[in-house]
């Protein structure tokens, strides 16, 4: 039977037959059927799935394409420094620095999926609770731990209790239930057993059933256990929590950004084995080189960039309130383009405000607000929030004292009637019948109205009127209630229903849970930097709307959960895309809304605080939570917020962005750089007699270079970037890569032909094929020395040079921190050749001149870059 199908089952049946369906009375099951329910339906416990295994764990972090790339890429270093090198240069450092990245990565995979299961496991210990059940033979006070609770069985509930499972109600009195944590509503729900007509609504808007997680705010009831456990409302929820969290924006950045490396790669490494084993016949000596190759296209240090951004990130963002829990987010936090919330606590205060205090024609009258305090101040029931807004208002504008007063007796509460009645005796002595509750039925009970002092007859020309009024005030969102008086009522025993009639309609209370001040100016804020904000909320449309209106979000298209579930896949992506609003929202529905928003190519990010929002939040590339939320939504997210305020999330998505800039210009600086290194080898491989530059030399430059770009997540970004949604992809890499890596290569071929041709005989009184084998080796250290410094020089320009849309230096700088750091870059670089460790490394010692040709070629580099980079942005839009 479908979950709908079982619940909307006993929803429809009487309370007898209810109990009838499980062969059972409100002497509950005996202990036969007690175990023959466990055996058939299970025990009331949330079904976790299988623990993976720690090793388990490890492996699949460890087993991620880039992952995997650079483990080849540590072999083969570890192949050519150390396996295949000479005695006396064996140097295993390359590889042991590549391995080192390999286990912080993984390390970092490994914490988050020990993380996901924590949250499993949060969830279960949420849960561990006792119930009062009745049962043959079972004492009359004696509870039970839940997990012992099984379907069929009869469940005692009272004002405080847990609901250990989901039941159909048998009997109530006065039950008032708060499932905000299921279902987002902000008020108490009152339940009752009688039949309900489940037509169009959803499982949770059902009033005779009650569901796990839950809990008694006021009242008692008797119900019967319908489900337990995983199948349980609570328990499916569960089980999509334990559910694996899918990829994200990053996560699926990442991958791209490893698989166009590797194809890379897979064309540029055999292509340079080819070519120098054909041209110098040596396959031994090519094919190290080709690995070495591969080794240099790869930014080796791009998982600690990464990792550096993001730590810095979190550092960042702790400062202003928010807690970082997955540092991956905070990429996706910047690549957000559609931010989905509640409405409850988000955009209002989260708390119920007496809004006006009005007579029948709808002006202020504070003897409204008068007789209304009194009301809710001497009720015994449930003091729900709007009592309590009215009590404070009463304190507060009237300043009212009840030590003159008396209260004589009380009409509670119920649903049926939707009103209460207090009787209150004055300092004079008389008796007043004071009642609030809904308006049409206080209008059923109500014969003459007042306003301006005088009481008339209620006509049917002044009821349309008052009607009309309550409409309007329902259209602002605001919640109506009625208060009528009668004075003097006749004194005979107890006062009961029969007495709240011919009564004095004085006026209505409006209610409204107010939006907050900063609301506005956030939304606005988000909007410029390219965030649209769309509300799914349990709460009706009237509310919902009223407040979208005053914090300017649009909300003429609204969808509430009804119409979802009549919608296809493709129809729910088109109106997920079309509304902005969506209301009476099944923790599923919420996360339909948000699956259908990602399959529609959008970067969706979620605020929740409920159990019921624990499904969405895993759903979202960024689950977003706050610290007063549930433990279950807290351990979902990715971020937690010390304050629940659209604001600070501006400011996280704005450092997201520029956190995102920052790896996004190591990757493409890095991967273009590379690029153009290895094309230029191509080039060189196949005119030059010797390798351009060896295979340690290829990675110490790697090294020098990759250690300069640490200082990126120190810089800043153009404002103009930081006003766009920004997420991965591979094919604008590609494109960098292309455009840009070819430019370096021009005046790496000046800079072959200025060694070949000028430097080095200069230097050594020859040309190369005019001197002995020794001078040879000389011409060839040179030559390594000379390209090793101009290859660092303009890889580590460029970088300033591309950093930014504007003109480098003059309209855009970089920082402080990036400046500095790249300078001492380039002044080691430039110093090795004349260290032990540049002979170490088989470097000659460039001359004099060599630095007056470099200037003028990187001068005339950075110039022909600027250029290209005018074109580059006219033709794909932006440049990072």
């Amino acid at each position: 039977m479908e979950t709908s199908d079982l619940y909307a089952g006993f929803a429809n049946r009487t309370p007898d037959e209810a109990l009838a369906a499980f062969g059972v009375t409100l002497e509950g099951l005996d202990e036969r059927a007690v175990r023959e329910s466990r055996e058939r339906f299970g025990a009331n416990k949330i079904v976790h799935e299988k623990k993976e295994t720690w090793a388990k764990k490890i492996v699949k972090a460890f087993a991620t394409p880039f992952t995997l790339v650079l483990v080849v890429l540590a072999g083969v270093s570890f192949f050519t420094d150390y396996a295949a090198a000479p005695a006396g240069q064996k140097d295993p450092s390359a590889a042991v620095i590549i391995l080192a990245i390999v286990g912080i990565s993984t390390f970092m995979s490994f914490v988050q999926s020990v993380r996901s299961s924590q949250a499993a496991e949060k969830l279960g210990a949420m849960v561990r609770l006792s119930a009062k059940v009745i049962r043959k033979g079972l004492a009359e006070d004696e509870e039970l731990p839940m997990e012992e609770i099984v379907r069929g069985d009869v469940v005692h509930l009272s004002a405080g209790d847990m609901i250990p499972a989901d039941m159909r109600i048998v009997h109530s009195k006065d039950l008032f239930v708060s499932q905000s944590s299921m279902t987002g509503e902000s008020h108490p729900v009152e339940k009752f057993a009688d039949v309900e007509d489940t037509a169009g609504k959803s499982v949770t808007d059902y009033r005779n059933i009650v569901f796990m997680g839950s809990s008694v705010v006021t009242g008692a009831a008797v119900a019967v256990v319908v489900a337990v456990g995983g199948h349980t409302q609570f328990g499916r929820i569960a089980s999509d929590v334990l559910k694996e969290k899918c990829d994200t924006s990053f996560d699926r950045g990442i991958r791209s950004v490893s698989w166009l490396l590797i194809r890379f790669m897979a064309v540029m490494a055999p292509t340079v084995l080819v070519i120098n084993g054909l041209t110098k016949g040596n396959w031994l000596e090519a094919f190290l080189f080709a690995v070495s190759v591969s080794v240099g296209l790869t930014p080796e240090m791009l998982p600690m960039i990464v990792t550096t951004n993001l730590v810095k990130g979190t550092m960042d963002m702790s400062r202003r309130g928010t807690v970082i829990k997955n540092v991956r987010s905070i990429q996706n936090f910047g690549a957000i383009d559609i931010l989905c919330t509640d409405k409850t606590g988000t955009l209002t205060q989260d708390r119920v405000v007496l809004q006006r205090h009005l007579d029948v024609t709808g002006n202020e009258d504070p003897r409204v607000l008068w007789h209304a305090f009194f009301n809710s101040y001497y009720q015994t029931g449930l003091k729900n929030l709007m009592d309590v807004a009215v009590i404070r208002a009463g304190h507060e504008e009237l300043h009212v004292s009840t030590d003159a007063y008396e209260k004589v007796d009380e009409i509670p509460f119920d649903f049926k009637r939707r009103r209460m009645s207090v009787v209150v005796r004055g300092p004079d002595g008389r008796t007043q019948m004071i009642t609030k509750g809904a308006v049409e039925e206080m209008l059923a009970v109500s014969t003459h109205v007042e306003y301006g002092g005088a009481v008339e007859p209620l006509s049917d020309e002044r009821q349309s009127a008052i009607l009309e009024t309550v409409d309007r005030l329902n259209g602002d969102g605001l919640r109506v209630v009625a208060v009528a008086r009668k004075p003097d009522p006749p004194v005979a025993g107890e006062f009961g229903v029969a007495d709240e009639c011919g009564m004095i309609l004085i006026g209505y209370l409006a209610f409204l849970d107010p939006p907050k001040e900063t609301v506005r100016s956030a939304i606005e804020a988000l909007r410029e930097h390219g965030v649209a904000v769309k509300i799914l909320t349990g709460d009706n449309a009237l509310v919902t709307r009223a407040v979208c209106k005053q914090v300017g979000l649009a909300a003429a298209n609204v969808a509430s959960g009804a119409d979802l579930e009549k919608m296809t896949a493709p129809e729910l992506r088109v109106a997920a895309e079309k509304n902005d609003v969506f209301v009476k929202l099944s923790p599923q529905q919420k996360t339909d809304v948000i699956r259908a928003l990602r399959d529609g190519g959008h970067v969706v990010g979620f605020m929740g605080d409920g159990i019921n929002d624990a499904p969405a939040m895993k759903e979202a590339d960024v689950a977003i939570s706050v610290d007063t939320a549930v433990d279950i939504a807290k351990e979902s997210a990715d971020i937690v917020l010390l304050g629940k305020d659209l604001a600070i999330l501006k400011s996280g998505i704005v450092a997201g962005r520029e956190i995102f800039g920052n790896i996004m210009k190591y990757t493409k600086l890095t991967a273009s750089s590379n690029f153009g290194n290895m094309f230029s080898v191509l080039i060189a491989s196949y005119f030059l007699p010797f390798l351009p530059m060896l295979p340690i030399q290829v990675l110490t430059l790697n090294l020098i270079y990759d250690i300069s770009c640490v200082s990126l997540p120190w810089d800043g970004m153009d404002r103009e970037y930081l006003l766009k949604a920004r997420k991965w992809e591979a094919s604008s890499i590609a494109s960098f890569m292309r455009w840009f890596g070819p430019t370096s290569s021009v005046f790496d071929i000046t800079t072959y032909l200025l060694l070949y041709f000028v430097i080095c005989p200069q230097a050594l009184g020859g040309s190369y094929h005019e001197l002995g084998a020794r001078q040879q080796v000389l011409v060839a250290a040179l030559f390594n020395a000379g390209w090793f410094v101009e290859s660092l020089w303009s890889q580590t320009f460029v970088i300033h040079a591309l950093r930014t849309p504007k003109v480098p230096f003059l309209q855009s700088r970089a920082s402080f921190a990036v400046t500095a750091v790249t300078g001492f870059g380039i002044l080691c670089g430039t110093l090795l050749p004349y260290t032990p460790l540049g002979v170490h490394l088989d470097m000659g010692k460039p001359p004099a001149v060599y630095f007056l040709w470099l200037a003028f070629t990187v001068a005339a580099y950075l110039a022909l870059v600027t250029a290209f980079k005018k074109i580059y942005i006219r033709r794909f839009g932006e440049l990072l």
